[in-house]
């Protein structure tokens, strides 16, 4: 009984299938007048200028001196980036100046990297030497010997 009732539910199926003979027309905006008053479509809101709060006196007598601002004034719409909580500029060292200190590290860690590459020894130590070249340790006779005394380098 039950795959009859799937086979009779077709209303399903053909929601689920595109209609040809449905028009499908792009939805095609016109400006309104509502558009033509207001073009920031922000409802007429005073946009203040983009001054970033880092960069404000932090002497003056503010009403809300965390994020340096006075009462009732106008908030920017972007305050999540101009206000005191977003990344800080960093403004203590000019580009020129902060390359030419890059510049300068990586010279001075190559040039100790070249100075430590002339003047390290090739071995840190003399290589050992033992009796019968430990041959019994390692393995017995055939085996590979370590370094015996009068063997070439």
């Amino acid at each position: 009984m039950l795959p009859r009732r799937l086979a009779v539910a077709r209303p399903l199926l053909r929601a689920a299938l595109p209609n040809s003979s449905r028009l499908n027309l792009a939805q095609v905006r016109r400006a309104s007048q509502a558009d033509i008053d207001d073009p920031g479509m922000n409802g007429g809101y005073v946009q203040p200028p983009p001054e970033k709060r880092q960069f404000r006196d932090p002497h003056v007598d503010w009403w809300d001196k965390q994020e340096r601002r006075n009462y009732n004034e106008p908030v920017h719409e972007d305050n999540d980036i101009l206000g005191m909580f977003s990344l800080e500029e960093y403004t203590h060292t000019p580009p020129g100046k902060g390359f030419m200190q890059l510049g300068l590290f990586i010279a001075t860690v190559l040039g100790l990297c070249g100075v430590v590459y002339q003047f390290y020894p090739d071995k840190p130590s003399y290589p050992r030497e033992f009796p019968d070249g430990l041959e019994a340790e390692l393995g017995g006779p055939g085996a590979l010997r370590a370094r015996k005394a009068g063997d070439e380098l």
